[in-house]
């Protein structure tokens, strides 16, 4: 151990929660949100930031003699908790895309996630208990950040070479960060290609459909690639084969369209023109049918890992309040299960409800289709937060427990969220005789939007959770930083998006400044937004406010 570490061993000060701490995993978050939130905006795929930001903490503190295991736990703590709440761009661009917004509004985006957030914390304190400690799921991402954190903090004979790995290990991030900029820059000048794509229809002998393949090439993408691991990488693979090698050219076939329209069954294909491009034929297909298939699936699963959970649920919740009860009889917990009180917990739950409340009602108010049912939709809007909030944080705790918060389908969870409040409102307009307007849209995708802040802090503080248990952290502690990661993260987004907005753009939102850039695909909340319409608003057009 270090001294600092031997020391707390013996019963003395433990530095665990420190300003250093703090300060350094409020700058990686920073660094990761930005990170995350272009690729995700890019490709639609993140990645957890918990071993980085462990490798980058001990090689920085090891400056510190008294910097121990611990405060590294903070700092790996803040920093990915900030990253994973950059997941919030698979659902906020679709506010744009519909015409709702043309920016980020910095006040607006900052409470839906800090509010979402923070509820993500709270909701996934009891979660701890029936996921982490008694749940018996490997969280690999988890485990592998604790074995990081113990290379780093071992004893006198051994702390030369984990000085060495440690270096070694944030001069690679910072290699990788200037090969991945220097491509970048060459890309941007048409030095190289950055990406191609070739769209072709089938022979008649294989059906006569159409289907396409692409390359790009982008170090994120392989930087991606290697934290998410082969096994997920070859899921990804079979889920790209099934989509473009099968279902496309299938559902693109003159056969399969004829059989469909003689059957009575709608086919996206049938109602383009004779003699469409490929590319257009298979893209249109893609984005309109093959992709909600992919959504239907995520759903059942989702709903099916809830329901395999509701056991362990009570559990969790009855050995917290069980907790709590014996705290308040004055017996001393040991130091591992001291989670912050649940008073606490259920205080920081009831003032972000109120502030999600006032976040609505304001929202309600400003339209002037839903100003007169303002009461109706912020009770729903409550209900629904708490409800659909807990369920998604113990679906996303559960997976990222199961194969990793990087692998965790949270973007499917914000599918089935958004289904569920599209279909609330079709029952809000029924009740209080609510035209369909743009402003319905919007309003289902800013209260899926919190829950999807819920899910995705809820998805990446679990796994943070069990690297603190293996490293024997102070859960109330941890928890306190989990916090502050939220608002580190939170903070920084809005101008993140702004800038890209401004730069690159989205599909449906206003122009990009630079002259021939390509724009954002942003897939997640390209289909968040289209399921909304198509639920709503059929093939309502929004217009801007």
């Amino acid at each position: 151990m270090t001294d600092a570490n031997a020391a707390a061993a013996k019963g003395g000060k433990r530095l665990e929660l420190t300003l250093r701490a703090v300060v350094l995993g409020c700058l990686l978050a920073v660094i990761f949100t930005a990170a995350n939130t272009y690729l995700g905006l890019l490709v639609g795929l993140t990645f957890a930031s918990a071993i980085p930001a462990a490798v980058i903490s001990m090689a920085i503190l090891r400056a510190f003699r008294t910097s121990t295991i611990w405060e590294n736990m903070t700092v790996q703590t803040v920093a990915s908790v900030g990253g994973a709440m950059s997941s919030i761009i698979f659902v906020l661009p679709g506010l744009v895309m519909i015409g709702w917004w043309l920016s980020f509004p910095f006040w607006q985006s900052v409470l839906i996630c800090i509010l979402g957030g923070v509820l993500g914390v709270t909701f996934s304190i009891p979660l701890r208990r029936a996921l982490v400690v008694n749940g018996g799921l490997p969280y690999p991402e988890g485990v592998a950040a604790a074995e990081v954190l113990k290379v780093g903090s071992r004893g006198a004979e051994q702390s030369e070479s984990a000085v060495r790995e440690n270096k070694s290990g944030l001069w690679v991030v910072v290699a990788g960060a200037v090969a991945s900029a220097g491509y970048a820059l060459l890309v941007g000048g048409r030095v190289f290609a950055g990406e191609a794509a070739r769209f072709f229809k089938l022979p008649a002998a294989l059906g006569g459909g159409a289907t396409g393949m692409g390359f790009g090439m982008q170090f994120a993408l392989l930087g991606a690639g290697h934290l998410i691991g082969l096994t997920v990488g070859l899921a990804q693979l079979f889920g790209l084969v099934l989509a473009w090698a099968i279902a496309v050219p299938i559902l693109t076939s003159p056969d399969t369209v004829a059989w469909l329209t003689a059957h009575g069954v709608p086919s996206i294909a049938s109602t383009l023109p004779a003699g469409v491009s490929a590319e257009e034929l298979a893209g249109t297909v893609w984005s309109r049918e093959v992709r909600f298939m992919g959504a239907g699936v995520i759903g059942v699963a989702a709903i099916w890992t809830l329901l395999k959970l509701a056991g362990p649920l009570v559990g969790g919740l009855t050995s917290a309040l069980a907790a709590n009860a014996r705290r308040s009889h004055g017996e001393t917990l040991e130091r591992t299960e001291m989670d912050l009180p649940i008073k606490l917990v259920g205080g920081l739950s009831l003032v972000c409800l109120i502030g999600i409340a006032g976040l609505l009602a304001w929202f309600a108010q400003s339209a002037p289709a839903l100003a007169g049912s303002t009461v109706l939709l912020v009770g729903g809007g409550l209900v629904y937060v708490v409800l659909i909030g807990f369920a998604v944080a113990a679906i996303c705790g559960y997976m990222a427990g199961l194969i990793g918060s990087s692998n965790s389908p949270v973007s499917g969870v914000g599918i089935l969220a958004i289904v569920i409040a599209s279909v609330l409102m079709l029952g809000v307009m029924a009740v209080a005789g609510v035209p369909a307007d743009p402003s319905i849209i919007a309003f289902a995708l800013i209260v899926t939007a919190v829950v999807f802040a819920v899910a995705v802090i809820a998805n990446d503080n679990l796994q943070d959770l069990k690297t603190g248990q293996l490293v024997e952290a102070t859960p109330w502690r941890q928890q306190v930083a989990l916090i502050v990661g939220v608002g580190a993260g939170a903070l920084v987004i809005p101008f993140i998006l702004n800038l890209l907005n401004q730069a690159f753009g989205f599909e449906g939102g206003p122009p990009a400044i630079v002259e021939g850039a390509q724009t954002l695909a942003a897939p997640q909340a390209t289909l968040i937004s289209a399921l909304a319409r198509g639920v709503i608003g059929g093939d309502a057009t929004c217009a801007g406010t």
